[in-house]
């Protein structure tokens, strides 16, 4: 298994996840969910972790973590192993209880916070555990929809200031921020980057890549390094596509519309703002160009000496 790709430094936000092993059952009872709970608290009093949201499904577990150390690996050791511990005391049993290394996903600590907030309270919603995600037990939402007061070890502050600074007209908002996106098939940007490892603005990931990775080389233990450092960057797609596409404004836009959604790694809204189309239109204008370019060859040519010249080894 890969080794993943880990970014660690004082006052990180990360969106943690971890699955049960072959997908099997990490809490099978409030008991199990309670304990775990308790290991939250305990990584904020030994490890100074903060822990923003939380939820506990069946067979994995959401959390948005923030590490004023820069230590979330000495956290997330505390908490799977102390609670792996647990269960298999608990059962009798051995082994890994966990799938692997956990996921995190560095997340930029502004608009992108709130809406990783939103897309784990949504879990119960999505899986029909629950009909509004507040009537989840074993999740945060509630403590910042309906219920003032919550856990001391729950930092709901942060999230809750970009609605209000009032904590009663906060929860109102914030409710409303979740119930906004609760109907949506497509919840943005959070759905879209399971296998990135970071969340954030083109700022903050270049921020990122040129504190962190820029001595770092792609292996097979660390894949997500290429992942990184080989995608292009919106500006520099939009650059080579004019030199190549100078007297037809129209076919330049929708080719780097396609090169920026296929190659970029950016999520649709991101690229759609860049534009200044919906996110919808940036998929439809890549597939005209890829369709088109099925029965046009000479716009099959162009496309790829453009993709040639921004060092992509596949069209």
């Amino acid at each position: 298994m890969a080794r993943p790709l880990r970014i660690e430094y004082a006052g990180a936000f990360y969106h943690v996840m971890s699955r049960g092993n072959e997908r099997k059952a990490v809490f099978e009872g409030p008991r199990d969910r309670e304990r775990f709970l308790s290991y939250l608290e305990s990584a904020t009093e030994r490890y100074g972790a903060i822990v923003h949201v939380y939820c506990l499904m069946h067979n994995h577990y959401h959390l948005l973590l923030e590490t004023p150390l820069g230590n979330l690996s000495k956290i997330m050791q505390h908490i799977n192993g102390a609670y792996t511990t647990y269960f298999n005391n608990a059962r009798g049993r051995s082994g890994h209880l966990l799938q692997g290394r956990y996921k995190a996903i560095l997340v930029e600590a502004d608009e992108y916070a709130t809406e990783v907030s939103r897309y784990i309270h949504l879990n119960p919603v999505r899986s029909g555990k629950a009909a509004a995600p507040e009537e989840y037990r074993w999740s945060s939402c509630r403590f910042y929809t309906v219920r003032k007061k919550a856990p001391v070890w729950l930092h709901r502050n942060f999230i809750l200031s970009y609605f209000d600074t009032k904590l009663t007209s906060a929860m109102k908002t914030y409710r409303r921020f979740v119930f906004s996106s609760a109907n949506r098939e497509d919840e943005g940007r959070v759905a879209r980057v399971s296998h990135s490892v970071i969340l954030g603005s083109e700022e903050f990931v270049d921020e990122i890549k040129n504190k962190f990775l820029r001595d770092k080389r792609p292996d097979r233990e660390l894949p997500s390094v290429r992942d990184l450092t080989d995608r292009p960057e919106l500006g520099y797609i939009v650059q080579v596509v004019d030199a190549f596409v100078r007297s037809d404004e129209k076919l330049a836009r929708q080719v780097k519309l396609h090169l920026c959604h296929r190659y970029s790694g950016r999520g649709l809204k991101e690229i759609g703002e860049r534009f200044g189309v919906t996110e919808s239109g940036v998929s439809q204008a890549s597939q005209r160009i890829r369709i088109r370019q099925e029965d046009d060859r000479k716009l099959r040519i162009l496309v790829t000496k453009i993709v040639k010249r921004l060092s992509l080894s596949n069209v």
